[in-house]
This record gives C-alpha cells, sequence and structure tokens, in this order.
C-alpha cells in the first residue's frame, strides 16, 4: 500500500480547494415526515404544527433544485457546493455526527449554514480517498437547533470498479453472531422503498435505483441501500422504544448494504443511550452508530 502515490488532482483539491459557505431556507411541513412515516409502514409521528421532528429527519428538509443538464452520468450533480472537482468519481458515505440543541417543530421557518469543515487525502486498502467533512448549522429564529457533521468519501471510479466484489467477500468474511439485543428492527430494502426513499430526499444516484448501472458500471452486487436510510433506521430503535430525548448521536457506514439483502437493526439500550448496528444476516456491523440524552 505503501507504493500507492496521492493523485496530484486529489493533492490540489486538498491543498486550495475551499467552497464558501452556503446558506439555504424552509418551513418544517407534515408532509416529508409522513411520507418517511408511510415509507416504513408507520402511523405519521408529524401531524401538525408543534411537533417535534424526530433526530435527523432535517434530511427532508432543503431540497436543492438542480437541473437536469447538471447532472452527472451517476445522477450526482456535476458541480454541487461542496462537491470536488474530481473527474470520473465516485461518493459514499462514510458517517456523521449529530447533536440536538432543541428539535426543530412543525410549522418553524429554519436557516441553515452549510461550510466545509476540512478535506484531507488518505491511501486506503483500495486505493487513493479524498475524505471530506461538511458542517450544517440549523437555526430558527436565530437559536442554534442543530448541529450536524457529514463524512463523505471520494474514490477514482477505476479503483471502485476493481475492488467492488473484493469488498463484498470481505464483508462474507467478517460474519459473526451479535449478542442478544434489547430491541431490533427488520426491513426488506426492496427497489420500490429505495425508489421512495430517493425520491423523498431528492437524490438521482443511479446506484439505488438502476440496476443495471450498479451492478454493471459501478460493480455492486445490487441496488445499494442509502448509507442515510440506514442512519435514520439505527434511531427507529429509541424513537420507538425509549421516551428519553437524544442530544448526540454518531454513526459510522464502512461497508454497503444491498436491496437482495434483508436489513436487520439491532440496539442496545444503556444508562446514558443506545448503541446500535444495522447489516444483513450474520454481519450486523456495516452500519453503526450510538446515541446519548439530553443531560448526559
Amino acid at each position: 500500500m505503501s507504493e500507492i502515490a496521492i493523485p496530484a488532482a486529489f493533492e490540489e483539491i486538498e491543498r486550495s480547494w475551499r467552497p464558501a459557505d452556503q446558506y439555504a431556507e424552509d418551513v418544517v411541513t407534515a408532509q416529508p415526515p409522513a411520507l418517511f412515516s408511510a415509507i416504513l409502514d408507520q402511523p405519521p409521528v408529524v401531524q401538525a404544527d408543534g411537533d417535534p421532528l424526530p433526530p435527523l429527519w432535517h434530511w427532508f428538509l432543503f431540497a436543492p433544485a438542480y437541473r437536469q443538464s447538471t447532472l452527472g452520468e451517476d445522477g450526482h450533480p456535476e458541480a454541487a457546493s461542496f462537491t470536488p472537482p474530481l473527474p470520473d468519481r465516485r461518493r459514499m458515505f462514510g458517517g456523521g455526527r449529530l447533536e440536538v440543541h432543541e428539535p426543530l417543530r412543525c410549522g418553524e421557518h429554519v436557516t441553515r449554514r452549510s461550510s466545509l469543515v476540512h478535506v484531507n487525502t488518505h491511501i486506503g486498502r483500495t486505493g487513493p480517498l479524498l475524505l471530506l467533512t461538511v458542517r450544517h448549522e440549523l437555526a430558527v429564529a436565530g437559536q442554534l437547533r442543530i448541529s450536524e457533521e457529514q463524512d463523505l468519501v471520494y474514490r477514482r471510479a477505476a479503483d471502485v470498479a476493481r475492488t467492488r466484489r473484493d469488498d463484498v467477500s470481505i464483508a462474507r468474511s467478517a460474519e459473526q453472531a451479535p449478542p442478544s439485543a434489547d430491541r431490533s428492527l427488520t426491513v426488506r430494502p426492496d427497489p420500490r422503498l429505495l425508489f421512495r426513499f430517493s425520491a423523498l430526499t431528492n437524490n438521482a444516484h443511479r446506484i439505488h435505483y438502476d440496476r443495471p448501472y450498479a451492478e454493471q458500471v459501478e460493480g455492486h452486487p445490487g441496488l445499494v441501500v442509502h448509507g442515510p436510510l440506514l442512519a435514520l433506521l439505527l434511531l427507529e430503535l429509541p424513537r420507538r422504544h425509549d421516551p428519553r430525548p437524544i442530544s448526540w448521536f454518531t454513526w459510522r457506514a464502512p461497508q454497503p448494504v444491498y436491496d437482495r439483502e434483508t436489513v436487520e437493526v439491532v440496539g442496545w439500550r444503556h444508562e446514558d443511550g443506545w448503541d446500535l448496528a444495522a447489516g444483513a444476516a450474520g454481519n450486523l456491523q456495516r452500519v453503526t452508530g450510538t446515541t446519548a440524552r439530553a443531560g448526559r
């Protein structure tokens, strides 16, 4: 691995790419949360002004209106605010951190400031990586309500295609039986569910709904379950089974999950919050997370 050099394009982005902060505004309404509740086969949890949004459900706000002509082959916009100028790239969510100072509520007008925290290059097992962290701060009437950092990983398309099958075999070799969980949840991420979540989040990335593209171009063994969807599924366990408010959540997504697999979510409740994991049968560490309650 030491023989692999950081490409010049990666080094230049790390050295000089500094996109400006971005600002957006939106109003919390009951419709997007109702749509997500329906995707989960659950009754709506946000119905009237004043009802709080569950943690991370602010992801259904601030839908960008990208013109069709600005989308690349993979469905991502070619030049979005925090998309690095890296040709022929592949993106994945690596995880993130969330701090809830106070929940957002239905009917509130929300402003969001987004900024690039840092960009680093790294040599991973499969080749060079470009690691970005973007911070979002959501406020109501000048009061900070939500602080979130998202970790994004960019790789060269050739590296992804060459190593995808190896990733799958490594994931299978890591299979092990987890300790007995306090709570669990099973979700079948069929193409209908993935398409509905893509529509809800205005995500045109073809790996989530276009099977020929996902398998033949990017080398996946199936449609990819969205990383943000898996993070939201982790939080369904404390939302459904624990009245204690969550003030802090961190999550990592080291391995993908596919539509031909049944997603299993498990959680272990502790004094301050939950330890959470999700994946497929026998390998429930593809996405992990930890929560903490207010006043910890």
